[in-house]
């Protein structure tokens, strides 16, 4: 993780608008519950970039269709554009979600985890601030350089754990990692999806399981019910808005910065 140096976001500010949805351990979740808060944010009329820092994983790939190429990892290693490689996902929403997923060989991988190619990530991500209503970051358990980039640029940061003992112990660890680089996290889920243990008890939001399992099926935010007021929540605690979820999604009034 050497050579990142902290992006340096105002973490006071009242108009966040980029926000990190880091995974406590692998397998927590947080490229759904990305999937999820982006979906919200849409049905609201915002339009939404999502960039995939969880280069290892390639979560975010599975809710896309058709081509990915270029894909963010070689948006940051080459000489590519931010517009190269969105895609669009296919949401029934006013606004839209646009997706930078990772879906690259493993040379590729190892190239983009270098703190020069971490760089380019923050760079995206700063721009993407410039041209979107929101910017998600889907990032990994923060391990390598560009989960630091992931964290350090976003004005919020959202710690995803499994709702079990394994997601209990991992919370505080990740927690501590995060502060040991300055950041502090503004929300902390329990995602009963994974676990459903109930063991979590320090995070402040639980998201409880839906019934969209399959990267097909999601996202399921529009149904409304737990899962929606849930993820609605998140997106209060992080991105400043005021979640009044519905059957046909919903999230209430936003403070400027996310408003017209």
């Amino acid at each position: 993780m050497d050579g990142i140096e902290d992006a340096g976001p105002d973490r006071a500010r009242d108009d966040p608008t980029t926000l990190a949805v880091v995974g406590a351990v692998g397998g927590a979740g947080a490229t759904r519950l990305t999937i999820e808060i982006g979906t919200a944010l849409a049905r609201e009329g915002r339009d939404v970039a999502v960039l995939d820092a969880a280069y290892a994983t390639q979560g975010l790939a599975d809710h896309v269709s058709g081509r990915i190429d270029p894909d963010v990892t070689a948006c940051v290693t080459e000489p590519r554009s931010l517009a190269d490689g969105l895609v669009t996902l296919p949401l029934d929403a006013a606004g839209r979600v646009a997706c930078l997923p990772a879906y690259a060989p493993f040379e590729r991988v190892a190239r983009a985890k270098t703190s020069g190619a971490a760089e380019e990530l923050t760079s995206f991500a700063a721009e993407a601030a410039g041209r979107f209503d929101a910017v998600l970051l889907d990032t990994p358990p923060v391990a390598a350089n560009q989960a630091v980039a992931a964290v350090t640029v976003a004005d919020r940061v959202a710690l995803v754990a499994p709702d079990s003992r394994r997601g209990a112990d991992a919370l505080p660890r990740a927690a501590d990692r995060l502060r040991d680089l300055g950041v502090v996290p503004d929300c902390e889920v329990a995602n009963a999806g994974v676990g459903g243990e109930g063991t979590v008890e320090r995070a402040a939001v639980t998201v409880p399981a839906s019934g969209a399992t399959a990267p097909d099926d999601a996202p399921a935010y529009p149904g409304g019910g737990a899962f929606a007021a849930a993820v609605a929540s998140v997106a209060a605690s992080t991105l400043a808005v005021e979640p009044e979820p519905d059957g046909g999604g919903g999230l209430g009034s936003y403070v400027p910065g996310l408003s017209e």
